[in-house]
């Protein structure tokens, strides 16, 4: 139960990460050096800054190859934001992309649960 929460965890940091792309993508709208590319900007930095200290607890509770197959789905919340945020469109090659990135880190996941109850 204690790894399903961790996992949980990881995913949030990685949904944190995923933020900084949405407000990239917002900034790149406005004016360069106006007050809003500032704000947006300014926030991207932020998020960097924090997910820089969540990521550092992360790894402190996982290997770096289970906490890195974990990041790789920044691809599906990134997917997620694109569609329900910005209202694009996801094609099929992408899709199957992300199912291929879910499944790959769910045998990580599994797997390296495998390990850890041997140990």
């Amino acid at each position: 139960m204690n790894r399903i929460k961790n996992i949980i965890l990881l995913q949030g940091v990685v949904i944190i990460y995923t933020l900084n792309s949405i407000l990239a993508k917002f900034s790149s709208g406005k004016e360069v050096f106006s007050m809003g590319f500032f704000m947006f900007y300014g926030a991207e930095i932020a998020i960097l800054g924090i997910y820089a200290i969540l990521w550092q607890q992360m790894i402190k509770r996982f290997d770096l190859s289970v906490a890195y197959a974990n990041r790789a789905m920044a691809l599906l919340w990134s997917a997620v934001w694109a569609v329900v945020i910005f209202g694009e469109d996801i094609s099929l090659k992408q899709l199957v992309g992300v199912a291929m990135v879910i499944l790959g880190t769910v045998i990580v996941n599994t797997e390296s649960g495998k390990e850890e109850s041997k140990a």
